[in-house]
């Protein structure tokens, strides 16, 4: 994403109109469901190892499913959509704890940011905020991250004039209130992924390596990047800043290169550090083609292409036209896949209709033949 994006319409800012929200406690036994936010409080071991917990979901596909096909990231909204398009948002979610002993997963649903903030937010269009938060090493930070990330956000003084700014200043803000928070494990840590949604305009923030794809008319557009310690990027940034990747993870100890929290892999505030909280943003301009957008952690990337989760995902909604069935099946089919790690799915459609069904334009085949083919079929047929 462009670094200066700006938000354009001037909102006024939101003083006292967050609610924290909306978030109901859920445990994860029996892939149980949730409307909109769920909090799985349990015990606090590491993440150098697998994942897994809780649900919801939307609708169904008749295709092929294409697990090595994935379409690439940071894709442009096409220059012809319909620019009288306003997506309508509609969620669902799905945890599960799978074969890990803890639950370490948070995740938040808010479809309608209007009511969550309160009268006070004043937006020019309708506006939703969705996350994933992959916790490691106990369920302090993940916890924490979901408790206040959108708070941070709409407090920044950058919001809402230059969001990805505020976007960028809310996770720093959240990295150094959690080492803070003194009733709360420092050492614990999460990945954090962010989707705000303001009109057709799409800004998703991410620090780790959970995954945001877009279900474009069946085909896969991945929106944010995978922060792995052995990514070629995030290698030179770990080593030019003093650290190391030893066997794909960082200092030996953490298999993502950014996440908020795990102060003791960090230096003093203020200081750099190879462990980064800073996210890397991907802003997109939501049209027509664009149905429905998946916000999954690393258990769910594991074991399945991100062009196989849409098809799974379409097909689904346009079966039953519910994102928490649908979030649920992709749960269901990372653990059949033998996932190690805790699983969190968010579905989101933008259209209140199922996707429809696709068309394969049917080729048409032209048969040529040469005249000198032709005078040898006819010798042929006079020698008979």
């Amino acid at each position: 994403m462009a670094a200066g994006t700006e938000y354009q319409p001037p909102l006024s800012m939101l003083e006292e109109g967050y609610r924290k929200g909306n978030v109901t406690p859920m445990r994860n036994d029996n892939l149980e469901t949730a409307e909109s936010t769920k909090v799985v409080n349990i015990g606090k071991p590491p993440r150098h190892l697998p994942k897994i917990q809780h649900c919801k979901s939307s609708t169904q596909l008749a295709e092929v499913e294409l697990d090595n096909e994935i379409v690439s990231t940071e894709s442009e909204s096409p220059s012809d959509c319909n620019s009288m398009f306003v997506p309508v948002f509609r969620s669902g979610s799905c945890s599960e704890i799978g074969p890990k002993p803890y639950m370490e997963d948070e995740h938040i649903c808010i479809d309608n940011l209007f009511e969550h903030l309160g009268e006070t937010a004043q937006f020019p269009s309708p506006g939703a905020f969705f996350g994933v938060f992959d916790g490691h090493g106990g369920i302090d930070a993940a916890l924490f991250v979901r408790e206040n990330i959108l708070q941070y956000i709409v407090e920044d003084p950058h919001f809402p004039v230059c969001v990805n700014k505020a976007i960028k200043s809310a996770f720093l803000r959240a990295d150094h209130a959690f080492a803070d928070a003194a009733s709360l494990d420092s050492s614990s840590g999460t990945t954090a992924l962010t989707a705000l949604i303001f009109g057709r305009m799409m800004l998703i923030a991410n620090a780790g390596d959970c995954r945001a794809v877009l279900g474009r008319r069946g085909k896969a557009v991945e929106l944010s990047k995978d922060h792995k310690p052995d990514c070629f990027s995030e290698r030179l940034r770990i080593e030019k800043l003093g650290g190391v990747v030893y066997d794909g993870y960082l200092n030996g100890q953490l298999s993502v290169a950014r996440a908020i929290g795990d102060w003791h892999m960090k230096g003093p505030k203020g200081s750099s550090s190879p462990l980064s909280a800073e996210p890397e943003l991907q802003e997109i301009v939501l049209n027509e083609e664009d149905e429905f957008l998946i916000l999954g952690c690393d258990g769910l990337w594991d074991v399945m292409s991100s062009q196989c989760a849409v098809t799974i995902a379409r097909k689904e909604l346009m079966l039953h036209n519910d994102p928490e069935r649908c979030s649920r099946e992709l749960v269901r089919e990372a653990l059949m896949r033998n996932t190690c790690d805790n699983l969190t799915v968010v579905t989101v459609c933008f259209s209140p209709d199922p996707p429809p069904q696709l068309e394969i334009p049917k080729i048409q085949f032209k048969r040529c033949i040469s005249a000198e083919s032709l005078n040898l079929i006819q010798e042929l047929m006079d020698g008979n």
